[in-house]
């Protein structure tokens, strides 16, 4: 009589098993390891992500906190109690709220959608949605710590970042199209309590900013230790190619507004100009953005909006620049 069959399918590893051998295998490897991470390449580029880490956390946790405050406390009705009615002057209204009313990306987009759904002129509703995770005190002030011999990259990126918002709003107020903005669906936290909402708004941004933290403190990390310094400075060396370069990158890196200061800071081969492009764009456009404005309004927004906001921050990055670096 043959051996009965097998009808439990193939096994699958367990995790305390997969865990148990992971750190069998770190065991075992532990001498290339340790001879890796001394390396003097392996030393900078430690050196360099820890500090961006280390410096970045505590603004993102509390930038966090209070933008999940913000998005579940503050009614959107409140907005639109205080916008003026006549759009031309409810979109630099909306624009300064963004320096009263802290908020990062991941928060910004669900309100800005909020505020439309509830009746706010749309024009409004997207400057806020650029200016909120861009001007925040928080963000002004990781801003200060990340640049303490360049004091007036704060005012650079208060006004630049503000004039990109307010371009933006009257941008769109002047050729958007009603078909070009999808109505946004309920929030995603709606019907459930404050605390409930609060908390899981906490927990998504925190993820979401953290993962997005630790692979901008990765790249930079990266850039400095192993990317050939001659590279560097002939990218940095060029005015057109640095700025262009930087707002890419800012892009690519999707790092999250309250922590995006002290990346920049690191690139300190590139010029004030260029970094000022860095921290002005990437607050507005950036790849979770363009996801989230997607889902939020349609893809035909998002394909038009993202762009047209992008040249908009490297145009005013280069002017701002201009006159205050």
């Amino acid at each position: 009589m043959g051996p009965a069959p097998d009808t439990e399918g193939p096994r699958r590893l367990n995790s305390p098993l997969t865990l148990t051998l992971l750190l069998i295998l770190l065991v075992l490897a532990q001498g290339p390891i340790r001879r890796a991470l001394s390396a003097p390449v392996m030393q900078s580029w430690m050196t360099v992500f820890v500090a961006v880490i280390v410096q970045a956390l505590p603004f993102l946790v509390l930038g966090v906190l209070l933008s999940a405050a913000i998005a579940v406390f503050v009614p959107p009705s409140f907005f639109a109690r205080a916008l003026p009615k006549r759009p031309a002057l409810a979109v630099p209204v909306a624009g300064m709220a963004g320096a009263v009313l802290p908020g990062c990306e991941c928060a910004s987009v669900p309100v800005a959608g909020a505020l439309v759904r509830r009746g706010v002129t749309p024009a409004a509703a997207l400057a806020f949605l650029l200016s909120a995770p861009a001007i925040n005190p928080i963000v002004l002030t990781a801003t200060a710590v990340a640049f303490p011999n360049d004091p007036e990259m704060v005012l650079a990126r208060f006004v630049a970042s503000l004039l990109v918002a307010c371009a933006m709003g009257w941008l769109w107020q002047r050729v958007g199209r009603a078909e070009w903005l999808r109505p946004p669906a309920r929030a995603a936290y709606d019907g459930q309590s404050k605390g409930a909402a609060f908390w899981g708004s906490v927990r998504h941004d925190v993820m979401h900013a953290g993962g997005f933290l630790v692979v901008g403190a990765m790249a930079a990390a990266t850039l400095k230790a192993v990317v050939p310094e001659e590279w560097l400075r002939m990218a940095a060396g060029n005015p057109v190619v640095s700025v262009l370069a930087l707002a890419v990158l800012a892009v690519l890196l999707s790092i999250c507004s309250e922590a995006d200061a002290f990346v920049a800071a690191s690139l300190s081969q590139f010029s004030l100009t260029a970094r000022l492009a860095f921290l002005v764009v990437g607050p507005m456009v950036d790849l979770k953005l363009f996801a989230m404005q997607a889902g939020t309004f349609g893809r035909g927004f998002a394909l038009r909006f993202a762009p047209a906001t992008f040249a908009m921050g490297v145009t005013v990055s280069v002017l701002t620049g201009a006159v205050l670096l």
